[in-house]
């Protein structure tokens, strides 16, 4: 199994003190990576600022300047949540072009799935603005990138952020050539993510929210892949399957109340690889959106590394699963299974 991973350090400039989406989330990362030894095993692809072109494709040219524009000023802020510093604009463009670079070697054929080690995340981010940390929709770019450059037809983006992919879902409300599957604590930020939720015109039915209350765990999460994902999945067939990986779902995460463990994240990576093997070639593609526990991130990180590359040593999990039990959510699940005909 070739595993390829983007990562460029100039990301980490891209950083503000005291704000829990700053540059210690790469930097411990990629010690542990580098610690383990993964990274021989891997294939290292080489980030590239992402053309404009392949921006605009979902994002307005006039956000597009104004955030250039912002950064060559120093800094400023695109919302309350969301800073700007002068490093920006580059590690934007890197961070989506990171992105960009696997998803080439894996639908290039030099890669069997891969891993876009990458910052400013993405998933929060609208057509005409950024908000929620993001500042571009790195996975939303990706999709369409992989459509007009490679001729894909139908992607499959999965997010299990705890926070609902509101500026993907956006991006792609009324496209049926995207499918968009979203598990996320609800209500929560951003407030959005409803069960019925399901897009519109030819897109109808092309969004697929599962929006989880507080206490989810690892039984919760693989059951929704498993009851909802995996038949939506084969109903649709796509080409290629992108994963929003945001690690906040995690038990000792600050800014959410699920129960996800390291091991349930491997467990999720696992299904979507057997999902990706069974209806497109294994072709499964990651990047990283949220995790904002410094100690559990760079776990769950190598952990999907692991899992991606088929490596023996498998799940790097010390702290074990949450404490107590998770919620039920079987009703819920049911409802969404009833919602989309699965």
């Amino acid at each position: 199994m070739t595993t390829a991973l983007a990562y460029d350090p100039f990301n980490l400039q891209h950083t503000y003190y005291g704000h829990p989406e700053n540059s210690a989330r790469l930097a411990g990362t990629w010690n542990l990576l580098e610690t383990d030894g993964i990274l021989e095993r891997l294939l290292r692809v080489e980030s590239r600022p992402a053309p404009i072109e392949a921006i605009t494709a979902v994002h307005t040219a006039k956000y597009v300047e104004s955030l250039e524009q912002m950064a060559a000023r120093g800094g400023g802020r695109v919302d309350p949540d969301t800073y700007v510093v002068g490093a920006t604009w580059k590690a934007s463009l890197l961070a989506a072009g990171g992105l960009l670079a696997v998803t080439d070697a894996v639908l290039s054929g030099q890669a069997d799935n891969g891993f876009a080690l990458v910052r400013p995340p993405g998933h929060h981010a609208r057509p005409h603005t950024g908000m929620g940390f993001c500042l571009f929709g790195n996975v939303a770019i990706a999709a369409r990138h992989a459509q007009k450059s490679h001729g894909v037809e139908g992607v499959l983006i999965v997010d299990f952020d705890v926070h609902h992919g509101n500026g993907t879902q956006e991006m792609f409300w009324d496209d049926p050539s995207v499918l968009v599957f979203n598990t996320h604590q609800f209500p929560y930020y951003p407030g959005s993510g409803a069960l019925d939720e399901t897009g519109a015109g030819q897109g109808e039915g092309y969004t697929v929210n599962v929006p989880f209350p507080p206490g989810v765990g690892d039984g919760g999460y693989l059951a929704a892949f498993r009851q909802v994902l995996a038949p939506i999945a084969r109903r649709f067939q796509p080409e290629l399957i992108l994963l929003s990986a945001g690690y906040d779902a995690h038990w000792m995460d600050p800014l959410a109340q699920e129960r996800l463990s390291v091991t349930g994240y491997a467990a999720l990576v696992a299904e979507l690889m057997g999902l990706a093997d069974e209806l497109c070639g294994g072709r499964l593609v990651a990047t990283l959106e949220g995790g904002y526990n410094l100690e559990v991130l760079p776990h769950c990180v190598l952990t999907t590394l692991r899992t991606l590359s088929a490596d023996p040593a498998s799940v790097s999990d010390p702290f074990g699963p949450a404490p107590g039990g998770e919620a039920d959510v079987g009703e819920l699940l049911a409802a969404a299974a009833r919602l989309h005909r699965v």
